[in-house]
């Protein structure tokens, strides 16, 4: 019987693109690492039964797409609050109440997911399956079409291979395909990714973005923005669309005073990303899409909760973050 060590080592250089996987699956950080857990027990408790029929790879992301299944069971989709209704008329009223209870969906810091450096194929494909845009629109599949979609599409399994993994035939396969399809298209799922200014462009784009929010410069910060950007907040579900609607909610309801944000550059989901600090305390994780236009989309996620999954503490260090506020 192999040792737990040697179990480790042999399957530790799956574990990123497991989470990755299951997160694609589940649409939650959380999750997305307790269902790697799962599948790596359950791999190891039924090694011994492993025979190399197929590669050790194939044989945990069947296991992990089985556990994320069985785990979708009795949950509902992870949403975004651009989800489930229209978009709020008056930036500078009361907002909704926050819905706690609601799972919403989670970024995933691009360190839990890192694909192979040496594989530049891999890194793009990586990057592109985890857009945030791209995950949402798999909540609304049920689970299997969601299943089929990321083995067919993002890790380009045979009809073949998926068929023998939920047991049925590759014509069902292939009908779970094309349905799912179908209704990421109709979610409008835009490639915004294949607009991306250049690096440098991206960088000094995002570095402008960075000190109008930390010296609350919204003038400065509605120049950045698409004339279509948007603006969410999860757990609130009000959210706001177009430029001068999302500067004005900015302008009354959160940029105050410079100084109040310190913003600390992250990655989520192959896209930049800020942690928010309110006055030194964690507050909220920031994942922007950017294109040659501007920036096109905002979350907000205002859950300190995911400090941890980025490795960031929940208070700032004195000596810690980003450029002070200009005078």
């Amino acid at each position: 019987m192999t040792d737990t060590a040697e179990f480790a080592r042999l399957t530790d250089p799956f574990r990123a693109e497991l989470i990755a996987h299951c997160y694609r699956m589940l649409g939650s950080v959380h999750d997305a690492e307790d269902q790697v857990q799962e599948t790596l027990i359950r791999a190891w408790r039924s090694y011994g039964d492993f025979e190399g029929r197929a590669s050790l790879r194939t044989w945990l992301y069947r296991i992990a797409t089985n556990t994320c299944l069985r785990a979708l069971e009795n949950r509902v989709r992870r949403p975004l609050p651009s989800g489930l209704g229209a978009p709020g008329a008056d930036p500078e009223g009361p907002l909704a109440a926050g819905h706690c209870e609601v799972p919403w969906l989670e970024p995933i810091p691009d360190a839990l997911v890192r694909a192979d450096p040496a594989d530049p194929a891999s890194v793009v494909v990586s990057r592109v399956s985890l857009r945030l845009a791209l995950i949402a629109a798999l909540q609304y599949l049920p689970a299997r079409q969601r299943a089929v979609l990321i083995l067919r599409d993002v890790l380009q399994w045979q009809a073949s291979e998926v068929a023998g993994l939920l047991g049925t035939t590759t014509t069902a396969v292939n009908g779970l395909l094309l349905r799912a399809r179908a209704r990421i298209e109709q979610a409008e799922l835009v490639q915004d990714e294949i607009r991306e200014p250049a690096e440098t462009s991206q960088r000094a784009l995002l570095d402008l973005y960075a000190a109008a929010f930390q010296n609350a410069d919204v003038p400065a910060l509605s120049r950045l923005l698409q004339q279509d950007a948007t603006f969410e907040m999860p757990p609130i579900p009000t959210w706001f669309a177009g430029r001068d609607q999302v500067s004005r909610f900015l302008g009354t309801q959160v940029l105050r005073q410079p100084g109040d944000f310190t913003m600390v550059p992250v990655a989520a989901n192959g896209q930049p990303a800020f942690a928010c600090y309110l006055r030194g305390l964690a507050h909220a994780i920031q994942v922007l899409t950017v294109t040659d236009a501007g920036i096109a989309h905002i979350v907000t996620f205002q859950q300190p909760e995911l400090f941890a999954a980025f490795g960031l503490p929940p208070v700032l260090p004195a000596a810690a973050g980003t450029a002070k506020p200009r005078p």
